[in-house]
């Protein structure tokens, strides 16, 4: 179970293209713990609510803080467990409300570890496909307590945001993408972040296994389309 880990190089807030206006100062002052405001992010699937969670995290241990990261899919049934093991750490990411909606068991699980969290000082960030009152939860209070929390709605990014975000990737792994590459890339790719990154990170091995540099040609050898 993922409860901690190092935080990948792509995952910073530098590197989060077109946040939505003030959220990154927001997000960084809570992950440094510098406000008590607990966020709540929403957004459909591939609007990098996962990439600003894990950025969250990084900042918060570039600051001295202890930070750990837990996609409530991987601990579903068990949620207890897995959060009481989180206890003493000074920034809580917990991706994926939505994973325990209707675990009458698991949603009082993160009802008490989200009142012993604000009791202890602890900073939640928390990330869902819905708001609070639209993910079908049984528990009113959970509901409540969620619906507290400052909300930063996400959306898809748009053309020139996943050329960036492609562009941008592509630099740190040291890939030349060519702009007749990005075009024939972005007309045939998944638009959200996951995709473009396993995308990348496949790019970036065959290249190096052929020893060639990352042309229409070669994306359309290596990719079969």
């Amino acid at each position: 179970m993922p409860l901690a880990l190092r935080f990948p190089p792509d995952q910073r807030l530098e590197t989060w293209v077109a946040p939505p206006p003030g959220a990154a100062a927001l997000v960084r002052a809570a992950a440094r713990g510098q406000r008590g405001d607990w966020l709540y992010l929403t957004g459909p699937a591939g609007t990098g609510k996962t990439h600003v969670l894990l950025a969250a995290c990084a900042e918060a241990e570039a600051a001295g803080r202890r930070a750990a990261y837990l996609p409530l899919a991987v601990a579903r049934g068990r949620l207890a467990h897995a959060l009481a093991a989180l206890e003493g750490h000074d920034l809580l990411a917990l991706d994926g409300i939505e994973a325990i909606a209707g675990q009458r068991e698991d949603e009082v699980a993160l009802f008490d570890a989200h009142n012993r969290a604000r009791a202890a000082g602890t900073t939640v960030l928390y990330a869902a496909r819905d708001i609070p009152e639209a993910l079908g939860l049984t528990l009113p209070d959970l509901r409540s307590r969620l619906g507290q929390c400052v909300r930063i709605p996400l959306a898809p990014l748009d053309e020139a945001g996943r050329r960036e975000v492609l562009r941008q990737r592509a630099q740190r792994r040291g890939l030349v993408l060519e702009e007749a590459a990005l075009d024939w890339l972005l007309r045939r790719v998944e638009r959200d972040l996951g995709s473009l990154t396993a995308l990348l990170d496949r790019l970036d091995r065959a290249s190096l296994a052929a020893q060639r540099r990352i042309t229409v040609p070669f994306l359309r050898q290596t990719l079969g389309l």
